[in-house]
Protein backbone atom coordinates (compact mmCIF):
# COMPACT_ATOMS: atom_id res chain seq x y z
CA UNK A 1 0.00 0.00 0.00
CA UNK A 2 1.25 3.47 -1.12
CA UNK A 3 0.08 6.30 1.45
CA UNK A 4 0.23 9.83 -0.02
CA UNK A 5 -0.26 13.13 2.20
CA UNK A 6 -0.20 16.53 1.21
CA UNK A 7 0.13 19.83 3.60
CA UNK A 8 -0.24 22.67 1.90
CA UNK A 9 0.56 26.42 1.85
CA UNK A 10 -1.11 28.85 3.84
CA UNK A 11 -0.92 32.75 4.04
CA UNK A 12 -1.76 34.91 6.85
CA UNK A 13 -4.64 37.41 5.94
CA UNK A 14 -4.85 39.24 9.03
CA UNK A 15 -3.68 40.08 12.50
CA UNK A 16 -0.50 39.45 14.48
CA UNK A 17 2.70 38.19 12.71
CA UNK A 18 3.07 35.33 14.70
CA UNK A 19 1.42 33.76 17.46
CA UNK A 20 3.34 33.73 20.28
CA UNK A 21 2.04 36.88 21.54
CA UNK A 22 -1.35 35.85 22.63
CA UNK A 23 -3.32 37.38 19.74
CA UNK A 24 -5.83 36.84 17.21
CA UNK A 25 -5.70 35.73 13.68
CA UNK A 26 -7.33 34.69 10.22
CA UNK A 27 -5.44 32.62 7.83
CA UNK A 28 -6.67 30.37 4.91
CA UNK A 29 -5.00 27.41 2.97
CA UNK A 30 -3.68 27.58 -0.37
CA UNK A 31 -3.72 24.80 -2.41
CA UNK A 32 -2.38 25.76 -5.58
CA UNK A 33 1.25 24.88 -4.18
CA UNK A 34 1.94 21.99 -1.30
CA UNK A 35 4.14 19.45 0.05
CA UNK A 36 3.11 15.45 -0.38
CA UNK A 37 4.69 12.65 1.66
CA UNK A 38 4.66 9.36 0.05
CA UNK A 39 5.20 6.50 2.37
CA UNK A 40 4.76 2.79 1.86
CA UNK A 41 5.97 -0.41 3.43
CA UNK A 42 9.74 -1.95 3.39
CA UNK A 43 11.55 -4.13 5.10
CA UNK A 44 14.09 -1.01 6.58
CA UNK A 45 13.04 2.62 7.83
CA UNK A 46 14.56 4.84 4.74
CA UNK A 47 13.87 9.01 4.36
CA UNK A 48 14.82 9.65 0.81
CA UNK A 49 16.31 12.59 0.04
CA UNK A 50 14.69 15.34 -2.01
CA UNK A 51 16.57 18.16 -4.27
CA UNK A 52 16.76 20.29 -1.16
CA UNK A 53 18.85 17.39 0.18
CA UNK A 54 21.79 17.88 -2.06
CA UNK A 55 25.72 17.12 -0.23
CA UNK A 56 27.18 17.13 -3.49
CA UNK A 57 27.99 19.70 -6.07
CA UNK A 58 29.32 20.21 -9.23
CA UNK A 59 31.21 23.23 -8.17
CA UNK A 60 31.30 25.73 -5.26
CA UNK A 61 28.45 28.21 -7.62
CA UNK A 62 26.42 25.67 -7.23
CA UNK A 63 26.64 24.94 -3.25
CA UNK A 64 26.43 28.84 -2.96
CA UNK A 65 23.32 28.70 -5.02
CA UNK A 66 21.74 25.88 -3.29
CA UNK A 67 22.26 27.84 0.36
CA UNK A 68 20.86 30.78 -1.27
CA UNK A 69 17.43 28.91 -2.36
CA UNK A 70 16.90 26.49 0.56
CA UNK A 71 19.21 27.57 3.24
CA UNK A 72 21.63 25.48 5.00
CA UNK A 73 19.04 22.99 5.59
CA UNK A 74 16.82 20.71 3.49
CA UNK A 75 13.70 18.44 4.68
CA UNK A 76 15.27 15.53 5.85
CA UNK A 77 15.62 16.58 8.82
CA UNK A 78 12.16 17.89 9.27
CA UNK A 79 10.92 14.31 8.31
CA UNK A 80 13.21 12.85 11.17
CA UNK A 81 12.14 14.68 13.80
CA UNK A 82 8.45 14.49 12.43
CA UNK A 83 8.71 10.76 13.02
CA UNK A 84 10.28 10.97 16.42
CA UNK A 85 8.16 13.54 17.71
CA UNK A 86 5.15 11.03 16.46
CA UNK A 87 7.03 7.82 18.13
CA UNK A 88 7.12 9.99 21.59
CA UNK A 89 3.25 11.35 20.97
CA UNK A 90 2.88 7.72 20.86
CA UNK A 91 4.65 6.61 23.36
CA UNK A 92 3.19 8.75 25.95
CA UNK A 93 -0.75 8.01 25.15
CA UNK A 94 0.04 4.64 25.42
CA UNK A 95 -0.53 3.24 21.87
CA UNK A 96 1.46 0.48 20.64
CA UNK A 97 2.75 0.82 16.79
CA UNK A 98 3.01 -1.82 15.05
CA UNK A 99 6.36 -3.72 14.61
CA UNK A 100 6.91 -2.66 10.22
CA UNK A 101 9.20 -0.26 8.95
CA UNK A 102 8.46 2.06 5.61
CA UNK A 103 10.40 4.01 2.61
CA UNK A 104 9.37 7.74 3.07
CA UNK A 105 10.18 10.22 0.39
CA UNK A 106 8.99 13.82 -0.14
CA UNK A 107 8.53 16.85 -2.51
CA UNK A 108 7.32 20.37 -2.48
CA UNK A 109 6.98 23.14 -4.73
CA UNK A 110 6.28 25.77 -2.19
CA UNK A 111 9.21 28.36 -2.68
CA UNK A 112 11.12 28.13 0.24
CA UNK A 113 11.46 30.54 3.48
CA UNK A 114 9.31 33.49 1.79
CA UNK A 115 6.85 33.25 4.54
CA UNK A 116 4.36 30.79 3.27
CA UNK A 117 4.99 27.89 5.42
CA UNK A 118 6.65 25.34 3.75
CA UNK A 119 8.37 24.01 6.49
CA UNK A 120 5.62 23.05 8.36
CA UNK A 121 3.77 21.68 5.39
CA UNK A 122 6.50 19.09 4.84
CA UNK A 123 5.94 18.22 8.74
CA UNK A 124 1.62 18.34 8.19
CA UNK A 125 1.94 15.71 5.62
CA UNK A 126 4.20 14.02 7.16
CA UNK A 127 2.74 13.28 10.12
CA UNK A 128 -0.67 12.70 8.04
CA UNK A 129 1.19 9.73 6.21
CA UNK A 130 1.97 8.42 9.58
CA UNK A 131 -1.23 8.38 10.91
CA UNK A 132 -2.34 6.47 7.86
CA UNK A 133 0.39 3.83 8.34
CA UNK A 134 -0.26 3.16 11.81
CA UNK A 135 -3.49 3.52 11.90
CA UNK A 136 -3.29 6.14 14.74
CA UNK A 137 -6.05 8.87 15.34
CA UNK A 138 -4.76 11.90 16.91
CA UNK A 139 -7.29 14.45 17.83
CA UNK A 140 -7.25 17.64 15.40
CA UNK A 141 -6.97 19.84 17.46
CA UNK A 142 -3.93 18.30 19.21
CA UNK A 143 -2.19 17.75 15.93
CA UNK A 144 -1.23 21.59 15.13
CA UNK A 145 1.08 21.52 18.91
CA UNK A 146 2.18 18.48 18.17
CA UNK A 147 3.45 19.72 14.43
CA UNK A 148 4.68 22.88 16.29
CA UNK A 149 7.18 20.48 18.78
CA UNK A 150 8.93 19.30 15.51
CA UNK A 151 10.28 22.29 15.04
CA UNK A 152 10.54 24.00 18.61
CA UNK A 153 11.25 21.39 20.51
CA UNK A 154 12.93 18.92 18.02
CA UNK A 155 14.82 21.45 15.93
CA UNK A 156 14.74 24.71 18.00
CA UNK A 157 13.33 26.91 15.19
CA UNK A 158 11.15 29.91 16.46
CA UNK A 159 7.58 29.10 15.29
CA UNK A 160 3.91 29.65 16.37
CA UNK A 161 0.47 27.58 15.79
CA UNK A 162 -0.78 29.76 13.29
CA UNK A 163 0.86 28.04 10.37
CA UNK A 164 0.11 24.65 11.90
CA UNK A 165 -3.36 25.55 13.07
CA UNK A 166 -4.39 26.47 9.13
CA UNK A 167 -2.50 23.70 7.69
CA UNK A 168 -4.33 21.26 10.03
CA UNK A 169 -7.15 21.97 9.39
CA UNK A 170 -7.55 24.02 6.21
CA UNK A 171 -9.81 26.33 4.45
CA UNK A 172 -10.18 29.63 6.61
CA UNK A 173 -9.80 29.67 9.96
CA UNK A 174 -9.68 32.35 12.90
CA UNK A 175 -7.68 31.50 16.05
CA UNK A 176 -7.82 33.05 19.41
CA UNK A 177 -4.84 32.74 21.42
CA UNK A 178 -5.90 34.31 24.16
CA UNK A 179 -3.27 34.16 26.97
CA UNK A 180 -5.63 32.34 29.71
CA UNK A 181 -6.92 29.88 27.21
CA UNK A 182 -3.42 29.11 26.00
CA UNK A 183 -2.21 28.28 29.63
CA UNK A 184 -5.45 26.65 30.91
CA UNK A 185 -5.59 23.79 27.78
CA UNK A 186 -2.46 24.65 25.50
CA UNK A 187 -4.03 25.51 22.40
CA UNK A 188 -6.05 28.37 20.98
CA UNK A 189 -9.93 28.67 20.34
CA UNK A 190 -10.06 27.87 16.02
CA UNK A 191 -13.06 29.09 14.27
CA UNK A 192 -13.60 27.99 11.26
CA UNK A 193 -15.15 30.30 8.52
CA UNK A 194 -16.62 29.66 5.43
CA UNK A 195 -14.33 30.59 2.83
CA UNK A 196 -16.93 31.67 0.25
CA UNK A 197 -16.89 35.06 2.71
CA UNK A 198 -13.69 35.99 1.51
CA UNK A 199 -13.36 38.59 -0.83
CA UNK A 200 -11.27 38.49 -4.30
CA UNK A 201 -7.72 37.77 -3.26
CA UNK A 202 -4.25 37.19 -4.83
CA UNK A 203 -0.95 35.94 -3.22
CA UNK A 204 2.38 37.14 -4.56
CA UNK A 205 5.81 36.02 -3.96
CA UNK A 206 9.51 36.57 -4.85
CA UNK A 207 12.43 33.75 -4.12
CA UNK A 208 15.28 36.56 -4.50
CA UNK A 209 13.76 38.16 -0.97
CA UNK A 210 13.92 35.26 0.79
CA UNK A 211 14.86 35.76 5.32
CA UNK A 212 13.68 33.14 7.51
CA UNK A 213 11.27 33.64 10.10
CA UNK A 214 13.96 32.47 12.77
CA UNK A 215 16.19 35.58 11.57
CA UNK A 216 12.90 37.84 10.97
CA UNK A 217 11.07 37.32 14.19
CA UNK A 218 14.16 37.45 16.94
CA UNK A 219 14.22 41.00 17.58
CA UNK A 220 10.51 41.31 17.60
CA UNK A 221 9.73 38.57 20.42
CA UNK A 222 12.73 39.91 22.75
CA UNK A 223 11.25 43.55 22.44
CA UNK A 224 7.79 41.64 23.22
CA UNK A 225 9.11 40.11 26.14
CA UNK A 226 10.96 42.97 27.56
CA UNK A 227 7.65 44.92 27.19
CA UNK A 228 8.42 47.76 24.66
CA UNK A 229 4.86 49.73 24.70
CA UNK A 230 5.13 50.18 20.50
CA UNK A 231 5.54 46.30 20.38
CA UNK A 232 2.88 45.28 22.78
CA UNK A 233 0.60 47.78 21.34
CA UNK A 234 1.17 46.74 18.18
CA UNK A 235 0.26 43.34 18.72
CA UNK A 236 -3.53 44.70 20.35
CA UNK A 237 -3.63 46.47 17.13
CA UNK A 238 -3.10 43.28 14.90
CA UNK A 239 -5.19 41.28 17.44
CA UNK A 240 -8.38 44.38 16.93
CA UNK A 241 -7.84 43.87 12.91
CA UNK A 242 -8.51 40.39 13.03
CA UNK A 243 -11.80 41.17 14.98
CA UNK A 244 -12.54 43.76 12.47
CA UNK A 245 -12.16 41.54 9.05
CA UNK A 246 -14.04 38.98 10.77
CA UNK A 247 -17.13 41.14 11.36
CA UNK A 248 -16.74 42.54 7.65
CA UNK A 249 -16.51 38.63 6.33
CA UNK A 250 -19.20 37.62 8.35
CA UNK A 251 -21.30 40.61 6.67
CA UNK A 252 -19.91 40.88 3.48
CA UNK A 253 -18.70 44.07 3.53
CA UNK A 254 -15.33 43.14 1.46
CA UNK A 255 -15.43 47.30 0.99
CA UNK A 256 -13.87 47.71 4.16
CA UNK A 257 -11.45 44.55 4.26
CA UNK A 258 -8.69 46.17 1.82
CA UNK A 259 -7.83 49.17 4.32
CA UNK A 260 -7.84 47.03 7.17
CA UNK A 261 -5.42 44.69 5.40
CA UNK A 262 -2.98 47.81 4.70
CA UNK A 263 -3.07 48.40 8.22
CA UNK A 264 -1.73 45.52 9.42
CA UNK A 265 1.31 46.06 6.62
CA UNK A 266 1.72 49.88 8.19
CA UNK A 267 1.75 49.17 11.58
CA UNK A 268 4.22 46.67 11.11
CA UNK A 269 6.40 48.92 9.07
CA UNK A 270 6.56 50.77 12.24
CA UNK A 271 8.56 48.58 14.50
CA UNK A 272 10.24 46.01 11.76
CA UNK A 273 13.36 46.87 9.48
CA UNK A 274 11.61 45.91 6.07
CA UNK A 275 14.19 45.16 3.07
CA UNK A 276 13.43 47.86 0.42
CA UNK A 277 13.08 44.64 -2.76
CA UNK A 278 9.79 44.07 -0.13
CA UNK A 279 8.51 47.45 0.29
CA UNK A 280 8.71 47.76 -3.80
CA UNK A 281 6.69 44.71 -4.05
CA UNK A 282 3.94 46.16 -1.69
CA UNK A 283 3.87 49.43 -3.30
CA UNK A 284 3.65 48.02 -6.53
CA UNK A 285 0.47 46.40 -5.55
CA UNK A 286 -0.86 49.37 -4.21
CA UNK A 287 -0.23 51.09 -6.93
CA UNK A 288 -2.19 48.85 -8.96
CA UNK A 289 -5.31 49.00 -6.80
CA UNK A 290 -4.82 46.71 -5.20
CA UNK A 291 -4.29 46.35 -0.63
CA UNK A 292 -1.22 44.11 -0.19
CA UNK A 293 0.54 42.93 3.24
CA UNK A 294 2.81 40.23 4.22
CA UNK A 295 1.79 36.55 4.34
CA UNK A 296 3.70 35.36 6.49
CA UNK A 297 7.57 36.22 7.41
CA UNK A 298 8.70 38.52 4.40
CA UNK A 299 9.09 37.62 0.60
CA UNK A 300 5.06 37.05 -0.37
CA UNK A 301 1.73 39.37 0.23
CA UNK A 302 -1.69 38.68 0.55
CA UNK A 303 -3.97 41.06 -0.51
CA UNK A 304 -7.32 41.87 -1.98
CA UNK A 305 -8.13 43.69 -5.53
CA UNK A 306 -11.68 45.43 -6.43
CA UNK A 307 -11.83 43.88 -10.12
CA UNK A 308 -10.40 41.70 -12.95
CA UNK A 309 -8.96 44.54 -14.38
CA UNK A 310 -7.20 45.59 -11.56
CA UNK A 311 -6.01 42.01 -10.94
CA UNK A 312 -4.81 42.29 -14.80
CA UNK A 313 -3.02 45.59 -13.42
CA UNK A 314 -1.70 43.84 -10.44
CA UNK A 315 0.26 41.03 -12.80
CA UNK A 316 1.56 43.02 -14.77
CA UNK A 317 3.09 45.34 -12.34
CA UNK A 318 4.51 42.78 -10.11
CA UNK A 319 5.64 39.98 -13.07
CA UNK A 320 7.51 43.13 -14.29
CA UNK A 321 9.55 42.78 -11.47
CA UNK A 322 10.27 39.02 -10.95
CA UNK A 323 7.26 38.50 -8.93
CA UNK A 324 4.76 35.88 -9.26
CA UNK A 325 0.72 36.41 -8.91
CA UNK A 326 -1.99 33.99 -8.60
CA UNK A 327 -5.41 33.29 -6.96
CA UNK A 328 -5.60 31.25 -4.15
CA UNK A 329 -6.98 27.78 -4.47
CA UNK A 330 -8.63 27.52 -0.74
CA UNK A 331 -11.36 24.66 -1.22
CA UNK A 332 -10.35 21.38 -2.74
CA UNK A 333 -13.03 20.28 -5.74
CA UNK A 334 -15.30 17.49 -3.92
CA UNK A 335 -13.56 14.64 -6.17
CA UNK A 336 -9.80 16.24 -4.95
CA UNK A 337 -10.82 16.12 -1.36
CA UNK A 338 -8.39 14.02 1.37
CA UNK A 339 -8.68 12.69 4.73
Amino acid sequence: MIIRKQGFARAGLVGNPSDGYYGKTISFSVRNIRAEVVLYETPELEIQPNTRDHSVFPGIAALAGDVRQFGYYGGIRLLKATIKRFYDYCRDQGITLDDRNFTLRYHTDIPSQVGLAGSSAIITACLRALMAFYGVSIPRHIQPSLILSVETDELGIPAGLQDRVIQVYEGLVYMDFNRELMERQGYGSYEELDPALLPPLYVAYRTDLAEGTEVFHNDIRSRFNRGEPAVVEAMKFWACLADKVKACLLKRDWGKIGPLLDSNFDKRREIYKISEGNLRMVEAARSAGASAKFSGSGGAIVGTYPDEAAYRKLKEKLEAIGIKVFKPIIVPEPEKAHA
